[in-house]
C-alpha cells in the first residue's frame, strides 16, 4: 500500500476526531473552531498531499540512491531493534529539522504554512506545506547513510507524522509525568505561540526530551494564555499565496538588498532578518502581541454553502486521486492535481469577499 493510499485510510478519523473536538469544545462553552479558518488548514493539507505525489516521488529516490550508494551497511527490515532506531533516529533528525525550520529563512519560507492559522486545534494538525519535502530529505541522509532500508524509513516517517496529530488540541490539558518526555498538547499549543516566552520553542515531534536537552523547551504557563498565529500574519484564505508568501519576501529583499552578501544571507539568516538598507527603504510593522488581531472575514452564507459545497467535492477528488496516483501517468496526475488546487484557491476566494470590510477581534487565547 502506497503512502497516500494510507491517508486516504486516514482521512476519515482525522474528520471524525476533528467533529469529536468540536462538539467537545461546543459542550465545554470553548470552542476552538472556525469554518472558514478550518476549511483552510484542511485544504492546504490537500493541497500538500496532492503535491507530494510528485515532489515525494524525489524525496524518495534520493533517499534510496544515497541508500544503494553511500550505506555503511544494511540493516535488516525485519528486525523489531532496526525499527525502534530509525524511529529513535527520525525523531532526533526530525527535531532538527524543526528547529532550522524557525532558525532559517529559507526552510521557514515553507514551514511556515503550518503556523499561519490563528486557531488551534485538530484542523491546525492538516495544516502542511507544499514546498518543505523538497529540502526535509538532505536532513534525513544520516539514516541512509547508517543503512536503513527506504521502506523503514518511510514507515517510521509517516508514524512520526501521524503522531503529531492529536497534539494540535486545547481540549487535552497537561499530562503530568507524559508531558516530560513526549510531544504533548500543552508542550505543542507552546510551539504554535507568538508570544515572547514561547516563541521559537518546542521542536520535538514524538519525544520533547531533545527539546529539553538542546535549551530550546519551554513550558506552558496558565498565567500567560498562548496567542496563535505568526508575527507577520498571512490575512487570506488563497492556498497558493499561504506557500508563496514568506518566499516572495525573500526574493524581494534579497533583490533589493546593496551588498551581495546581504542578498546571499536574506536565505540563511532567521526568519525577520532583513538587511539595514532594505529595512531602512522598505520598513515593515513590528509586531505588537497586544493590538495584534485575528484575520476573520464575514463572507455571506450563501459564500459559506458554496464553499462548503465545493470543499466536499475536493475531498472526493482528492481521494480518487491519492489512491489512484500510482497509476497515472505524469501528465495526468498534473492535470488533476492543477484542477484540484484550482478548486482550492476558488473556495478560499469564496471565503474572502473583497468587497467587503473585514472584521479583525482582538486575540484571545480559548
Amino acid at each position: 500500500m502506497t503512502g497516500p493510499q494510507i491517508i486516504v485510510l486516514a482521512t476519515p478519523v482525522f474528520l471524525l476526531l476533528i467533529a469529536l473536538e468540536f462538539a467537545v469544545g461546543r459542550a465545554r462553552g470553548r470552542n476552538t473552531y472556525r469554518l472558514h479558518d478550518a476549511l483552510s488548514s484542511i485544504g492546504l493539507g490537500v493541497m500538500s498531499q496532492v503535491s507530494g505525489v510528485l515532489s515525494k516521488v524525489l524525496a524518495v529516490g534520493l533517499y534510496s540512491l544515497a541508500y544503494s550508494q553511500f550505506s555503511l551497511t544494511e540493516l535488516p527490515a525485519d528486525s523489531l531493534w532496526v525499527w525502534l532506531f530509525a524511529l529513535l533516529g527520525y525523531d532526533f533528525l526530525y527535531y532538527w529539522y524543526h528547529r532550522g525550520g524557525h532558525r532559517v529563512a529559507l526552510l521557514w519560507a515553507a514551514h511556515v504554512v503550518h503556523h499561519q492559522s490563528e486557531d488551534y486545534n485538530l484542523s491546525t494538525a492538516l495544516r502542511q506545506t507544499s514546498s518543505g519535502v523538497l529540502v526535509a530529505w538532505l536532513f534525513y541522509l544520516p539514516l541512509a547513510l547508517i543503512g536503513v532500508p527506504p521502506l523503514v524509513f518511510a514507515s517510521v516517517a509517516l508514524i512520526d507524522l501521524l503522531y503529531q496529530y492529536w497534539v494540535h488540541t486545547q481540549q487535552i490539558g497537561k499530562l503530568g509525568w507524559f508531558d516530560r518526555w513526549f510531544c504533548s498538547p500543552s508542550n505543542h499549543r507552546v510551539h504554535h505561540a507568538v508570544n515572547d516566552r514561547y516563541v521559537d520553542k518546542n521542536y520535538g515531534g514524538i519525544l520533547i526530551v531533545w527539546a529539553r536537552r538542546f535549551g530550546s523547551f519551554a513550558e506552558e504557563d496558565d498565567t500567560e494564555p498562548c496567542v496563535y498565529g505568526t508575527r507577520a500574519p498571512l490575512r487570506s484564505w488563497n492556498p497558493v499565496w499561504a506557500n508563496l508568501q514568506v518566499y516572495r519576501d525573500l526574493v524581494l529583499d534579497s533583490w533589493r538588498a546593496g551588498a551581495w552578501d546581504d542578498k546571499l544571507r536574506v536565505w540563511f539568516k532567521p526568519p525577520g532578518w532583513r538587511p539595514a538598507d532594505v529595512a531602512a527603504r522598505w520598513p515593515r510593522p513590528a509586531c505588537e502581541l497586544a493590538t495584534l488581531s485575528r484575520f476573520d472575514p464575514h463572507p455571506s452564507p450563501a459564500a459559506y454553502g458554496a464553499a462548503a459545497g465545493l470543499f466536499g467535492a475536493v475531498l472526493g477528488a482528492t481521494t480518487l486521486f491519492l489512491w489512484n496516483a500510482h497509476l497515472m501517468a505524469t501528465t495526468h496526475q498534473l492535470l488533476a492535481a492543477a484542477a484540484i488546487v484550482a478548486l482550492l484557491w476558488l473556495i478560499g476566494r469564496l471565503m474572502q469577499p473583497v468587497a467587503s470590510p473585514l472584521e479583525r477581534h482582538p486575540v484571545t487565547a480559548r
